[in-house]
């Protein structure tokens, strides 16, 4: 029974120093911050774009607007609009205007911990981003992506996106959440970049790891350079009508879901948005 007991308290020091380790590892300078207590985005550290290159056969328009990026009690709301008919600058027709944010020329880095507070809404063709990209061509400089939504609350994905391994990627993991606490509730989304390696954490529990010797067996390793916050709502488009199958009455987007953007009930919340340079973890003692 003794040496029952002995080994129970051996197991749990392990296990502790573990986590201890894990936690000191995680300790840093904050170098970014921003938990939206203005009246309006700081664009002190935000840039808003508008819509002119198109990707993924996406169905929105991005615009500045405050009807589609506003702060209410502290949060940051990304809200997509019904908007049929909707012309871009350049000419482009849209039946959808939503948003996206970017850091880009404002706060950059290279290595450390980013992650961000999100609620979701739920609604198949809903394609909410959370994600780090490359000051540079793509996908040559590099995408993280942290947390990406399709409108399926019971999951989130996060993936890597570089040269010989950019679209289809082969780095992409699906986390599902437990029951009564899905992707419309709040959740942590992270991930630790470090110059050989990003481990994904959701609610400060790992659920993915990319290395770059499983990289390299596709191609340049694009994670060793400086690179920038991206958050975005996008609607349908390829990822999306890839799960959901859906083409009418929109590509990736069903009625259902085309019914709840009309009723101004599909958002992104975020309660705030960090960065940690992290310091270098010490070795065991």
């Amino acid at each position: 029974m003794q040496s029952l007991f002995k080994c129970i308290v051996f197991v749990f020091c392990i296990l502790h120093s573990g986590i201890a380790q894990t936690q000191k590892a995680q300790k840093g300078k904050v170098i970014f911050f921003d938990n939206f207590n203005t009246k309006h985005l700081d664009t002190a550290k935000w840039n808003i774009e508008i819509t002119g290159f198109h990707v993924n056969n996406e169905l929105q328009a991005y615009v500045d607007s405050f009807k589609t990026l506003y702060i209410e009690k502290n949060k940051l709301i990304l809200q997509p609009l019904y908007a049929p008919g909707f012309v871009t600058k350049d000419g482009q027709h849209f039946d959808f205007i939503s948003a996206r944010i970017n850091t880009r020329n404002k706060f950059e880095f290279e290595y450390g911990r980013a992650e961000a507070r999100i609620k979701l809404t739920n609604g198949a063709g809903l394609w909410p981003a959370w994600w780090i990209l490359g000051n540079g061509p793509w996908p040559a400089t590099g995408e993280i992506d942290i947390m990406e939504n399709i409108g399926d609350a019971a999951w989130a994905s996060a993936a890597v996106h570089g040269p010989g391994y950019s679209g289809e990627t082969p780095f992409v993991e699906r986390y599902h959440f437990p029951k009564n606490n899905d992707a419309s509730q709040w959740h942590v989304y992270a991930v630790n970049w470090t110059p050989d390696a990003m481990v994904f954490e959701y609610d400060g529990k790992p659920m993915y790891r990319v290395t770059k010797a499983m990289t390299d067996k596709y191609g340049q390793w694009a994670f060793s350079n400086k690179k920038f916050l991206i958050l975005n709502f996008a609607l349908g488009g390829n990822y999306p009508a890839g799960v959901n199958g859906a083409k009418e009455p929109y590509f990736g987007l069903p009625e259902k879901t085309l019914q709840q953007i009309k009723q101004n009930k599909a958002k992104m919340v975020v309660d705030w948005v960090k960065v940690t340079q992290l310091d270098a973890p010490k070795p065991s003692e």
